[in-house]
């Protein structure tokens, strides 16, 4: 069975309108993620796939749609202007869902697994440096566990047991499976890059403004108050957001935590910082996004006090949130997806 092509192809077209004006010291990666289970269930489909280009979410495909769900303004142009070229990778990634679907049910075989809930997942990373240096890895997982692996500038494997090993040697008795692995990494990605530089000229990524909650808690010991910014649902990922004092950027008693993904494609952001509740005038969250019109300096909020009342009620819900983890850890130890397989 010959590997999924279509959104990975698809993908190393789009990486060349977003490879421009970068740093050298970064590579320029595109990261391609499959996913197949044996039933359906809520915000995870059949099968899906998605792809990112420098870790910015580009396109998404879904099984109950069986459509690409664009994410970035030119691809739209691509399909009007070359929907020959779109049609087709649609096509090929219709029947890479049913591969998928196929390759799960083996692996369930495989273990001797009767029934349950399995998935399986990949995912394909490719980076290209500013001097032309490749480097490129297949990384397969089957039920939350590493499975397979392939560092294809090193052709390095790991198996994870018999099952895998037994894979492993069978692609390698594969010269034309094999061949796709280099072919992919020495050919595909930059011809795919260069192709199609010039949609990148005349394209712009989506963008979602920051939405931004301030909150605030006084800490019993000494009095100081805690104060919590978080801009979230903004896209694309880069942002920048610090505390300023009287001004001027403020680093002392800040902490914060790095960028992350929302499952809707989205990002969120973390900081906060630590100070005495009689210079609270003298801060502010800054915020800067591409998505804004213009930055916005948000004001601390006053710690609200909190009654009897209030402690009992947070007690309540703290043990229905234990409840709920318990079970939410339950079902994800079961369940969770991770590095996936390709049979």
């Amino acid at each position: 069975m010959e590997p999924p092509w279509g959104l990975l192809w698809l993908l190393l077209a789009a990486a060349s309108c977003l490879l421009e004006g970068k740093r050298s010291s970064v590579p320029h990666g595109i990261r391609v993620t499959y996913s197949s289970a044996t039933e359906d269930c809520p915000g995870l489909p059949f099968f899906s796939a998605e792809g990112y280009v420098d870790d910015q979410l580009i396109i998404r495909y879904e099984s109950h749609t069986k459509k690409m769900h664009p994410w970035v303004d030119w691809l739209n142009t691509l399909e009007k202007e070359e929907p020959k070229f779109y049609q087709r990778y649609l096509s090929i990634l219709r029947n890479d869902q049913e591969d998928f679907q196929e390759n799960v049910h083996m692996l369930q075989k495989l273990y001797n697994q009767s029934g349950g809930y399995h998935i399986v997942q990949m995912i394909i990373t490719c980076e290209v440096w500013e001097d032309g240096t490749k480097s490129g890895r297949w990384q397969y997982g089957y039920d939350g566990r590493h499975f397979l692996k392939y560092d294809m500038g090193t052709s390095t494997w790991y198996t994870a047991d018999k099952i895998a090993l037994g894979i492993k040697l069978e692609w390698e008795n594969e010269t034309d499976f094999m061949h796709r692995f280099t072919g992919f990494l020495e050919s595909t990605c930059p011809d795919w890059l260069e192709k199609n530089d010039h949609y990148g000229s005349n394209s712009s990524l989506r963008k979602e403004p920051p939405m931004v909650k301030m909150s605030s808690r006084t800490e019993p010991e000494d009095g100081m108050e805690i104060h919590i910014c978080e801009p979230y649902g903004f896209y694309p990922r880069e942002i920048d957001a610090f505390w300023m004092r009287d001004g001027e950027v403020w680093l002392q008693d800040t902490f914060h935590k790095s960028v992350a993904p929302n499952a809707d494609g989205t990002y969120h952001y973390w900081l906060s910082i630590r100070i005495d509740p009689k210079e609270r005038d003298r801060y502010r969250c800054h915020v800067e996004h591409d998505g804004l019109p213009e930055p916005l300096d948000l004001a601390l909020k006053v710690p609200q006090s909190r009654s009897n009342l209030w402690y009992i009620i947070g007690g309540v819900v703290a043990g229905v949130i234990v409840v709920c983890a318990i079970v939410g850890i339950r079902i994800f130890l079961n369940y969770r997806p991770s590095l996936a397989t390709f049979l």
